[in-house]
């Protein structure tokens, strides 16, 4: 039953490191946007929905909630 529980919390951590890894990638897209570099803000910004669908693809069918 332990291995379960700690099995939960690895997933538990990883989805929370993919939501994270899509916020900073949002932000950095926000300053490089408002600092004049708008072609980079959008580039960067593109890669907000691809870590969020990578994170859907790896995590889609695990029931461990945040």
């Amino acid at each position: 039953m332990a291995r379960l529980s700690r099995e939960a919390a690895n997933v538990k951590l990883a989805k929370q490191l993919v939501y994270l890894s899509a916020a900073i990638s949002l932000v950095a897209a926000l300053a490089l946007w408002f600092s004049g570099n708008r072609e980079h803000g959008q580039f960067v910004g593109l890669w907000v929905p691809s870590i969020l669908a990578l994170g859907a693809m790896l995590f889609g069918g695990r029931s461990a909630a945040i």
